[in-house]
């Protein structure tokens, strides 16, 4: 539904932007969506080379604006990888040997990496730094997944055996 939805929130802002002569706008991403490839996030995230001109405060003033639309992006990403991570941290209910749960264990640890990163200005590293975090989060899901499927197939299993 969602697709259908932007599908036609795309065709009308095309019509609106035909009309006015406009240039037709990016598709629509969901900030959690996150970038398709690598080289598109490093491409959002590293500072291209301008052709050397006179330094002027206009260029100054868009040069500061691109960093900040950068920063933010790079800030949007993070927060939007921190929420999956408590998102799937709920799926952790089990105790470790100590007695605590793998929830808290997990969200205590994203948020010590999260910390430990926050002060990081490099857009490699950051970049670099959301990827592998976005890999984790999708790795553990998809084990957590997978076990969850062998359960169920081993409780019918024992309903056909048992019945």
């Amino acid at each position: 539904m969602a697709v259908a939805t932007r599908a036609r929130g795309s065709s009308l802002l095309r019509a609106l932007a035909a009309t006015r002569g406009a240039p037709l706008p990016q598709p629509l991403r969901s900030i959690h969506e996150g970038p398709d490839t690598i080289d598109e996030l490093l491409d959002r995230h590293l500072s291209k080379k301008a052709p050397s001109s006179s330094s002027s405060l206009l260029d100054d003033d868009a040069l500061e604006a691109q960093a900040r639309r950068r920063l933010t992006s790079s800030r949007r990403e993070a927060l939007g990888l921190y929420r999956d991570i408590l998102r799937a941290t709920r799926l952790f209910e089990w105790p470790d040997d100590r007695g605590v749960p793998w929830r808290e264990s997990l969200r205590a640890n994203a948020r010590r990496e999260f910390e430990e990163a926050r002060g990081e200005r490099d857009p490699e590293v950051v970049a670099r730094l959301l990827i592998g975090g976005r890999e984790a989060v999708d790795q553990a899901l998809e084990r957590v997944a997978e076990a969850s499927r062998r359960m169920v197939q081993a409780e019918e299993a024992k309903r056909r055996g048992g019945a």
